[in-house]
């Protein structure tokens, strides 16, 4: 499948459109800094990292229309003290001016984190998002732990990068995240990645009421040369039919979007599957 078949196959589905849950739009210079990184990947991942949606961000926003991407929110995440609260700012307004956007926000373990959280709470944030690799924090922070309560008090889903993949990180692995689960156990989090390479790990982690997955990247071509999922964990996908939901890392993806959607038509769990992936369960989590 190709990108131009991308709306014949929802359509076949009887789907409006997609919703993807891990998209990301970044000021422009943060998103320069990131594709910078990207052009020296096989230096850290040991394989180029080609970014096939590289291209000015009106141009980005039409390639999700013409695919009926219809609801996606503008992923932020800071790498340093005193990025998020701006961060947040920036992606409220880009919502607010882009149609399709839910607006998202991000936190970091630092004074003002809860403050500022709850502000975005209040003007409307409907997703967050943290990258324990990239950041490069604990998410047991004691400066988190009212962020956390927050979260799951106001029911806001949160996708958390704790997987190992595409390399480890100081506080990437089930552990540290799973104790912040067992802390806040109904903080509805969205695992990115399904939790590559560590997939079984965090795929258990769903024993919690409102923890999810998201397709982010695996199972393409790309990531199963470099973390394979276990075959014998298909049918766990199958049975998670409403705790899976599609993400791609669109822009930043070295294929096609169309892969992402094949790779997940190829596992073989239906219509009914796919259905509630590709739509029903990202539009329940940004409450469409």
């Amino acid at each position: 499948m190709r990108d131009e078949d991308v709306p014949g196959w929802w359509q076949r589905l009887g789907l409006d459109g997609l919703v993807d849950v891990h998209v990301h739009f970044l000021p422009d210079q943060v998103m320069n800094a990131v594709w910078a990184y990207f052009d020296h990947a096989s230096e850290y991942y040991g394989t180029d990292w080609p970014i096939a949606y590289r291209t000015p961000v009106e141009e980005r926003l039409k390639t999700l229309q013409t695919l009926g991407v219809r609801a996606f929110p503008a992923l932020v995440y800071p790498h340093k003290p005193d990025m998020a609260a701006w961060l947040n700012a920036w992606a409220r307004d880009f919502a607010a001016s882009t149609p399709g956007c839910v607006p998202s926000g991000t936190f970091y373990p630092e004074p003002g984190a809860a403050a500022y959280v709850r502000e975005a709470l209040e003007l409307g944030t409907r997703i967050f998002k943290v990258h324990l690799q990239v950041g490069d924090y604990d998410p047991r922070s004691g400066r988190l732990d009212d962020v956390w309560g927050q979260l799951a008090e106001a029911g806001v889903p949160v996708v958390v990068h704790c997987g190992s993949g595409p390399i480890p990180g100081r506080h990437t692995g089930p552990g540290p995240f799973g104790e912040v689960l067992r802390k806040h156990p109904q903080l509805t989090a969205v695992i990115a990645h399904l939790g590559m390479p560590e997939y079984a790990e965090h795929l258990a982690l769903t024993s919690y009421p409102n923890v999810h997955l998201d397709t982010t990247m695996a199972l393409t071509p790309f990531t199963e040369s470099l973390m394979p999922f276990p075959r014998d964990l298909v049918s766990s996908l199958g049975e998670l039919e409403d705790r899976i939901v599609l993400g791609t890392d669109f822009p930043n993806i070295p294929y096609e979007y169309a892969v992402q959607l094949s790779s997940l038509e190829s596992l073989g769990l239906g219509d009914d599957w796919l259905r509630a992936v590709c739509r029903d369960n990202g539009a329940r989590l940004l409450g469409l």
